[in-house]
């Protein structure tokens, strides 16, 4: 094993024996040293959810940000809130779809708008030369 892989991993274990106020302390001290190493340690913590009970999740580029608490103790209360949780996340499931083939359904009036104007003003001839431009003759000269 190599002697950096060895000493993050001793640091890492240092760092948990002290808690979330030490990875804090950490990040904050390599921001005001080295701003990318503070950077990296941020990544590190959200992404290994040292952060506390926090659910970071990307979606269709859009991320959503949960709270999963812990057992209350009472099943029957656990139980309603998974439920409700979960209902929760379909319904939202569905209105992103929703979203979705509501702006596919704009974007394709949008398009259907914009072929109609092409067509009425007569544009749909694409083989036809272009028009030369005044003053200049396009046949080449004798030499």
């Amino acid at each position: 094993m190599s002697t950096i892989k060895l000493w993050l991993e001793n640091s890492r274990d240092w760092l948990d024996g002290y808690g979330k106020s030490a990875w804090i302390a950490a990040m904050v001290l390599g921001f005001i040293f080295l701003w990318p190493v503070g950077l990296a340690l941020l990544f590190y913590m959200i992404g290994t959810k040292r952060m506390g009970k926090y659910n970071f999740s990307s979606k269709n580029g859009r991320y959503n940000f949960t709270i999963r608490a812990g057992s209350s103790g009472n099943t029957a209360f656990d139980s309603y809130r998974e439920e409700t949780l979960k209902r929760l996340e379909e319904e939202q499931a569905e209105f992103q779809s929703f979203m979705a083939k509501l702006r596919e359904a704009k974007d394709k009036a949008e398009f259907d708008q914009f072929m109609d104007n092409r067509e009425a003003r007569g544009v749909d001839a694409p083989n036809t030369p272009p028009a030369p431009k005044p003053g200049f003759d396009a046949t080449p000269s004798p030499a």
